[in-house]
């Protein structure tokens, strides 16, 4: 299965399909890219156990259970864009409920969300050895655009907590699964 670490071959594949759901055989990681037609903002979203941002040596911002999100603001992204990317993540069902299926969203796990800027995700690799950013967003306007969805994230009462904008950060998880996905949404203004 394409994103899948320790899958067997397809025709020996052991994970199971019901009703277009795809459930992974026990001890496969997988990542998985979600993609909404039409936006551009990426986020990386990890289901972490603890996660905190240090600048230097000050630690900035630390989190229990929930999650933590790498967020980059590419060129055109509009504010709706960022509406919509905080509440698909506040929505996401990526917890385990009392059967240990991914059926809890943040809230009802009682997580709460780390929130970093990370503009390299806007960055391409496609050509040459050094990274190109020019999709990412003017410093200013992607810092109100990725205020807003912050402020977007923390609209329903969750707990969110971010980074420093253009700072140089540490950044330090403990991955629970480890579930990490990919929000890369296509929309542009």
């Amino acid at each position: 299965m394409p994103g899948c670490a320790d899958s067997p071959a397809r025709d020996e594949a052991p994970e199971r399909r019901v009703g277009g759901v795809f459930y992974p055989r026990a001890g496969t990681v997988c990542v998985f890219l979600l993609r909404v037609e039409s936006s551009s903002v990426k986020v990386v979203i990890q289901r972490v156990r603890r996660a905190s941002v240090s600048v230097g040596d000050e630690l900035v911002s630390a989190i229990g259970p929930g999650l933590l999100l790498l967020a980059a603001v590419e060129k055109g992204d509009a504010e709706q864009v960022m509406r919509d990317a905080a509440k698909k993540i506040r929505e996401l069902r990526i917890f385990s409920d009392d059967a240990g299926k991914m059926n809890r969203d943040v809230t009802e796990a009682g997580g709460s969300i780390l929130a970093v800027s990370q503009f390299t995700l806007a960055g391409s690799i496609a050509r040459g050895r050094r990274p190109s950013f020019d999709n990412a967003e003017e410093p200013e306007r992607a810092k109100a655009l990725f205020e807003l969805f912050v402020a977007e994230l923390a609209s329903t009462g969750i707990e969110v907590k971010t980074g420093r904008f253009r700072e140089m950060m540490i950044v330090s998880i403990e991955n629970d699964g480890p579930v990490t996905f990919v929000w890369e949404s296509s929309q542009r203004s």
